[in-house]
């Protein structure tokens, strides 16, 4: 029998508090996808503003962070022809994200979520994730 860590819903909104707090002080309308250990959607919010073309990629690159157990800026890097991970952005029906912004969320080395900001630019996204992720960590206590 396994026992498995996920994300509730509350913490879920800690997560797209803090990434909302940054894309304001940035000045970019993101939109925020958070997801359980397993990839699937928990919370989800479009700034006003957020790119309609984002809503998709922002789901994906929680997916990725999550399934992953990556940040999807670690696998733009290693996705290039001729290194050695070069064609998994095509996997998982599609869904696999290796554009910056997409995070995984641990909670003592376990996996329990993913966060994925898209709007931006990758910089951006990746800026506005993190932010998401300290607030989380802040608010419940929990370490990494």
């Amino acid at each position: 029998m396994l026992t498995i860590k996920r994300l509730s819903l509350d913490e879920a909104g800690l997560l797209i508090h803090g990434a909302t707090q940054k894309s304001h002080e940035i000045g970019v309308n993101q939109v925020i996808a958070v997801c359980d250990e397993s990839g699937r959607l928990i919370k989800f919010e479009r700034m006003d503003g957020g790119k309609v073309t984002s809503i998709a990629i922002a789901i994906d690159k929680a997916f990725t962070g999550a399934g992953a157990r990556q940040g999807t800026h670690v696998y733009n890097e290693l996705c290039q022809p001729g290194k050695p991970t070069f064609g998994i952005h095509v996997t998982n029906e599609g869904h696999f994200c290796v554009i910056g912004g997409g995070l995984p969320v641990t909670v003592d080395g376990a996996v329990v979520g993913g966060i994925g900001v898209s709007s931006g630019t990758a910089e951006q996204d990746v800026v506005c994730a993190k932010a998401g992720l300290d607030h989380f960590y802040a608010m419940t206590g929990y370490k990494a």
